[in-house]
């Protein structure tokens, strides 16, 4: 059976209205509001749908998908976002939890290992603090914070949409999380919004529980991603009297932050004064700072995504054996997996694929 969830879906990720689908589709609007509302299309419909919004045919007959809720993301921009960015963002979650559920039939990953710090989102700070505990980190700088999450078993993928009103996002599914980061950001800026994140999966998403006003929600995670990039024992201990942009510049490396974020931490430390700080972001914008990160650290991306496709190509499996297994176009899943597929070889050489646990 035809299913108009995934016509929904398919749709709001090609950015397209249904007046729009129905020209490129030489359909009428009627036509597509019908298939969208569950009148079943006839074969031929059907086909010009598929060919308009490029998606497999046999796409639109699986299951209804998992269609998420905007209430149930953690936009950060939500105010900004057209709904055309909205909805494509929230079907990009949505093709995210199926690519993960077929991950999940052929490999053992690792289980969830997050607390809930909901009683303590008055107080980011400690509950940045109490994570590192339970994570066992102390005080020290994280080496790479996306293989620390997936250690914990957080979902990350990439999602590269091309707006700025769409930094990254954050959900819990079937007692699963799951965090989708945008790659048109500096590295620096994409590890302060993966903390962020963090920050909504232990503060404002476990368990079901009013959340907090937007305004404060987010505040909140701005503070806690500080707080468990930048622990206060080790910044004090490394940074005494700051002075110059050129200070902080060769400093946020150590935590790999922006030096815009390192600058507004020792403020809220209380290590330098009011004068200083404006003084330091006026420098800092001079130089470049505000907009980007003239002198920047190395990108992260998935590493268990790394390791399941390494896996998979070694065992014969080819993009186009990927896509056609999830019934999606190779560039959605290419989207999710932050561009790593081109970093392996094309063809690989084994036939069959036998990883199972």
């Amino acid at each position: 059976m035809f299913s108009a969830k995934r016509l929904k879906l398919a749709r709001y990720r090609r950015k397209l209205s249904g007046k729009r689908l129905a020209e490129i589709a030489d359909l009428t609007p009627i036509t597509i509001s019908k298939a969208e509302n569950g009148h079943q299309p006839d074969d031929a419909t059907i086909v010009k749908i598929a060919k308009a919004l490029n998606y497999p045919l046999d796409f639109f007959y699986l299951e209804d998908p998992e269609l998420l809720e905007t209430k149930a993301v953690s936009f950060r921009s939500l105010k900004k976002m057209s709904a055309a960015e909205r909805n494509a963002s929230l079907a990009a979650g949505s093709n995210g939890i199926a690519l993960y559920d077929w991950i999940d039939q052929r490999f053992n990953l690792p289980t969830p290992d997050l607390i809930d710090l909901s009683k303590e989102r008055e107080r980011p700070e400690t509950a940045a603090r109490l994570l590192r505990q339970h994570w066992g980190l102390g005080d020290r700088p994280i080496g790479n914070l996306l293989k620390l999450y997936e250690s914990k078993g957080i979902r990350i993928l990439s999602l590269s949409e091309n707006t700025p009103h769409v930094d990254a996002y954050s959900f819990w599914h079937s007692d699963k999380p799951y965090i989708f980061l945008n790659q048109q950001k500096t590295a620096e800026r994409s590890n302060f919004d993966s903390a962020h994140e963090l920050a909504h999966l232990v503060l404002h998403f476990h368990a079901a529980r009013e959340s907090a006003p937007i305004e404060d929600a987010e505040k909140q995670a701005d503070q806690f991603a500080s707080a468990f990039l930048m622990p206060e024992a080790d910044v004090k201990s490394t940074l005494g009297l700051t002075h110059s942009a050129a200070q902080i510049i060769k400093a946020k490396n150590r935590w790999k932050v922006s030096a815009m974020a390192l600058a507004t931490r020792l403020h809220g430390l209380n290590m330098i004064s009011d004068w200083i700080y404006r003084s330091l972001i006026i420098e800092l914008g001079k130089r470049g700072y505000r907009r980007g990160e003239p002198i920047g650290v190395e990108r992260e991306s998935s590493i268990v995504l790394e390791k399941v496709l390494t896996a998979l190509w070694k065992n014969g499996l080819t993009r186009k054996d990927i896509a056609s297994d999830l019934n999606l176009p190779w560039e959605e899943v290419e989207t999710l997996i932050f561009d790593l597929s081109g970093h392996l070889p094309p063809r690989p050489q084994k036939p069959n694929l036998s990883v199972v646990n």
